[in-house]
C-alpha cells in the first residue's frame, strides 16, 4: 500500500491544465467522428487504442506491476464510470455544439466538491463556496437555453457529469493505494473490454477510412496522456483545489469549436468565461493563503 501522496497544489494545477487542453482536443476529434459513425464505434476506438498504447508504453517498463491494484473492484467501477461519461458526452456531441456540451458538463466540479467533502474528508471553508458559485453563474451564461423544448442532448450531458464526478472521486481515493500507471491501465482495460462486448451490435464493415483510423489512434494517445495527467494532478492536490481550474477547458473547447466547427461565442459567452476565470483565480489564491495561515 502506498503512503499518502504529498500535497503540491501548484504542480497539481499545472497537471490539470495540461490534461484539460488534451481533453478538449479529444472531444473535438470525437465530435467529428461521431458526426459520421455510430457513437459505440467512436467510444470503442478511443478505448481500444488507449489500451494498446498503454500496454506498448508501460508494460515493458513496469512489467507485472502494471496489473497490481489493491482495490480491483473499485478500479472496475471507476473504469465503467468513465465509459459511461464518454458514451453520454459523445451522444451529446451529435446533438449540440462543442462549447455548449463542455459548459454543461461543468456541473461536475460541484458534484466532485460535494463528494470529496462528504466521502474523502476534504475541508472547504464556507466562504470559499462563493467564487465557485460565481463560476457556475458564468457557466449558465454560456449554456443558456437555445429553444423552447428540452434538448435530449442536455440529459446526456447531465448523465455524463454524474458518472464523471464519481470517476474523479474514485481516482482521488485510489491514488492513495495504487500507482498512477496502474489506474491508467485499468481505465483502458475496462473501457476496451466493455466496448468490445458492445461493438458487434454497431459495427459497419468498411465504414472507417484510413483517415478515420488515424483519428481513432489519436483518440487513444490523447486519452492516455490526458488521464495520466489528471491522475497525477489528483495525487498532487485535493479535488477541492483542482475543481475551479477545470473551467479552463471551456476556453479550449470554445477556441477549437470556432476553428473546427465555425462556432464562435457571443458576448454573453465571453463574459461568462471571464467570470469563470476570475472565480478560479480567487479560489486558487484562497487555497494558497489558507495553507500559509
Amino acid at each position: 500500500m502506498n503512503a499518502p501522496a504529498a500535497q503540491h497544489p501548484v504542480r497539481g494545477i499545472l497537471y490539470m491544465m495540461g490534461a484539460l487542453a488534451l481533453f478538449a482536443l479529444l472531444d473535438t476529434i470525437s465530435k467529428h467522428l461521431a458526426s459520421r459513425h455510430p457513437v459505440a464505434v467512436v467510444v470503442w476506438g478511443r478505448y481500444f487504442a488507449h489500451f494498446l498504447i498503454t500496454l506498448a508504453v508501460f508494460l515493458p517498463r513496469h512489467g507485472s506491476e502494471l496489473f497490481h491494484t489493491a482495490r480491483p473492484g473499485l478500479q472496475v467501477v471507476r473504469g465503467l464510470m468513465l465509459v459511461g461519461t464518454t458514451g453520454a458526452v459523445v451522444m451529446a456531441f451529435q446533438r449540440m455544439p462543442l462549447a455548449e456540451v463542455t459548459a454543461l458538463i461543468f456541473v461536475t466540479p460541484f458534484l466532485v466538491t460535494l463528494l470529496a467533502v462528504t466521502f474523502l474528508g476534504e475541508k472547504m471553508a464556507a466562504w470559499r463556496w462563493l467564487p465557485v458559485l460565481a463560476g457556475f453563474s458564468g457557466v449558465l451564461l454560456i449554456a443558456r437555453p437555445t429553444g423552447g423544448s428540452l434538448n435530449v442532448g442536455v440529459l446526456f450531458v447531465l448523465a455524463g457529469a454524474c458518472c464523471y464526478s464519481v470517476y474523479q472521486v474514485l481516482t482521488r481515493k485510489l491514488s492513495a493505494v495504487d500507482r498512477s500507471v496502474s489506474q491508467l491501465f485499468y481505465t483502458a482495460l475496462v473501457g476496451a473490454v466493455t466496448m468490445c462486448v458492445l461493438l458487434p451490435w454497431f459495427w459497419v464493415p468498411d465504414a472507417l477510412t484510413t483517415r478515420d483510423w488515424l483519428l481513432i489512434a489519436s483518440l487513444g494517445m490523447l486519452a492516455a496522456s490526458s488521464h495520466l495527467l489528471m491522475i497525477m494532478a489528483l495525487r498532487a492536490a485535493p479535488a477541492t483545489t483542482l475543481s475551479p481550474f477545470t473551467y479552463a477547458q471551456l476556453v479550449w473547447a470554445t477556441l477549437l469549436g470556432w476553428l473546427v466547427f465555425d462556432d464562435f461565442p457571443d458576448q454573453s459567452s465571453l463574459f461568462g468565461m471571464l467570470i469563470i476565470v476570475v472565480s478560479g483565480i480567487v479560489v486558487a489564491y484562497s487555497e494558497r493563503f489558507t495553507r500559509k495561515a
